[in-house]
């Protein structure tokens, strides 16, 4: 946590919270939904557009407190399979701020040593986004430290059929169909995030209290944090906020408290 506290000033709640955090029990993963846009825009009287603008001072912010935190990977909800169901502009809007960030924020995360992954079904992209997503994605490939995963045309019943079908493909290639059977670990392998712990902590903001299909398989046993701050106003202060209260979490994995033996007097 050396890095972060670079950036803090002496008291404060910011401050607080950070000598408050153990190091050692540090969230190796973090996933967030990022929700409230849109609501963030309309309180304004501005267009739903004006408020993905600003939600991507968040990414920017969260991106580089994880990566000062030096936590293992971030995984960020950026554009979901239903959102193709969104109106044309708003979509394209989407898509020239993602081509946007990729420009400005490339020398960020590369100063931050952040590896840029995408998860999601890629192809299904418009060819510009997809060529810069991945020309950003290959030039921070060499860094060695955060690795922001950006879930993009992405959802979690489409990961796991698409986790299915490459099993399915790889079994007829080698002539194992017959008698093919499928476990945890075969799944987990064929993930768009395989490789990667589970996240152990998910975030969503905007106070809404569901998953939204995201990342079904590998937030089993994360501990979930919402929080009614929208995304754009999303800042530092929240994800340590959020940090804080998953470190007074008790975590089971679905086992029992081991609590000590009573003593007899």
């Amino acid at each position: 946590m050396k890095a972060l506290w670079e950036v803090l000033s002496p008291g404060g709640e910011e401050w607080a919270l950070a000598q408050s955090l153990d190091p050692a029990r540090l969230p190796g993963h973090i996933a967030v939904i990022m929700d409230g846009n849109g609501r963030w825009a309309s309180r304004r009287n501005l267009p739903r557009a004006a408020g993905h603008k600003a939600g991507v001072e968040a990414v920017r912010e969260t991106v580089e407190t994880c990566a000062r935190l030096g936590l293992q990977a971030l995984t960020v909800y950026a554009f979901s399979v239903e959102n193709w169901k969104r109106p044309r502009t708003e979509v394209d809007t989407l898509w020239r701020l993602l081509r946007i960030y990729l420009r400005k924020e490339l020398p960020n995360l590369q100063r931050n040593g952040v590896r840029l992954a995408a998860v999601g079904r890629v192809d299904g992209l418009p060819d510009g986004v997809r060529r810069e997503l991945l020309a950003a994605v290959e030039a921070t490939s060499s860094n060695t430290g955060l690795k922001v995963n950006m879930a993009i045309n992405y959802g979690g019943r489409a990961e796991l059929v698409d986790a299915v079908n490459a099993i399915l493909e790889r079994a007829r290639k080698a002539g194992t169909l017959d008698g093919l059977r499928v476990d945890e670990e075969a799944v987990a392998a064929h993930l768009y995030t395989a490789g990667l712990p589970d996240p152990d902590l998910l975030i969503r903001t905007s106070g809404e209290m569901r998953v939204s299909n995201f990342l079904l398989w590998q937030i089993a046993y994360a501990e979930i944090y919402v929080t009614d701050t929208l995304w754009p106003d999303f800042r530092r202060i929240d994800l340590l906020r959020a940090i804080a209260d998953y470190q007074k979490r008790e975590r089971r994995f679905g086992g029992v408290t081991k609590t000590a033996p009573a003593v007899r007097s």
